[in-house]
């Protein structure tokens, strides 16, 4: 049988499971999930973007 996973919470950095068993993981509590949660919505987290130029032309099927 292997040993139970065991990971650091991401919010408070609690040991948490990251077994199937855990309804919160990788959280250890639904409190520490909504903290995420609320992080998330008022965009105190963001995913980066690349901007594109969008006055450049891009090339068509055609012109390649």
């Amino acid at each position: 049988m292997n040993p139970p996973r065991i990971g650091a919470c991401p919010t408070c950095r609690k040991s948490s499971s990251l077994e199937a068993g855990n309804p919160w993981r990788p959280f250890c509590s639904e409190r520490c999930k909504l903290i995420d949660l609320g992080a998330w919505a008022s965009g105190r987290y963001s995913i980066p973007v690349v901007e594109s130029d969008e006055a450049e032309p891009r090339p068509s099927q055609d012109d390649q």
